[in-house]
């Protein structure tokens, strides 16, 4: 049998102190996230929040004509569901599976009683929330000054990191429109790619061949958002 996730392989509750662990892990419950379901919608309340193992979520961002764009990933280093870690049920983004996989679901009113004890899953939440803003912030920076080419390389060592071990493939869906660049154009720059051997791709998904090619080519967007992650990560309470 395959063997089943544990919470510990999600980044945010592998950092929790022993006595943390003891309150909340009995409380988690372990589901599967199929590509395509829909966690919450914009402005929907949220009543759990999802630690993510191995599966990949979207956090996008929606104008009031219903377009959207993804500003932020997230993976097995952290959490869907931060507005409830700073007082907020209504959420302003969608989130939406791009991988199949695993995560664990925990009640939000459990998450907030946690967080009046004031104890370390509030400050690596938080922590995790300057994360989110910095890949966010960083993101609007490269879609305003980078070329297509620089932010294909961008997105697609972004997602990389938010996948364990040493996975290698992305939804082809990273290729949709977005603000600044059509999927056309996006194709472009991903032919490129292809013809240099850093990548391939088929109808459904693309592979990284040459990690470190990519890296030369990225703006230094992701370099800094990369750093800015480390380094709050290592921020121990």
């Amino acid at each position: 049998m395959q063997e089943l996730p544990l919470p510990l392989r999600n980044h945010l509750l592998s950092a929790l102190s022993p006595d943390v662990c003891t309150r909340l892990f009995s409380h988690l419950e372990l589901v599967h996230l199929v590509s395509g379901q829909v966690l919450h919608e914009r402005h929907d309340v949220m009543s759990h929040v999802y630690f993510p193992v191995d599966a990949l979520i979207s956090l996008l961002y929606q104008t009031e004509h219903g377009t959207a764009t993804e500003l932020s990933v997230v993976g097995y280093d952290g959490m869907v569901g931060i507005a409830l870690s700073i007082g907020g049920e209504n959420l302003p983004s969608r989130a939406v599976v791009q991988r199949s996989g695993h995560a664990f679901r925990l009640e939000g009113g459990l998450l907030k009683d946690e967080f009046d004890r004031h104890g370390d899953l509030l400050g690596l939440v938080l922590r995790y929330t300057q994360t989110l803003i910095s890949q966010m912030a960083q993101a609007a920076v490269c879609i305003r000054y980078h070329s297509i080419d620089q932010q294909l390389c961008r997105l697609l060592l972004l997602w990389l990191d938010h996948l364990p071990g040493n996975a290698a493939t992305v939804p082809q869906e990273l290729l949709g429109d977005r603000p600044g660049s059509s999927r056309t154009n996006m194709v472009g720059a991903a032919d490129k790619l292809k013809r240099q051997g850093i990548i391939d791709y088929g109808p459904e998904s693309i592979t990284v061949l040459d990690r470190h090619q990519l890296e030369q080519l990225c703006c230094e967007c992701y370099g800094l958002v990369k750093r800015e992650t480390e380094r709050l990560q290592l921020c121990v309470p």
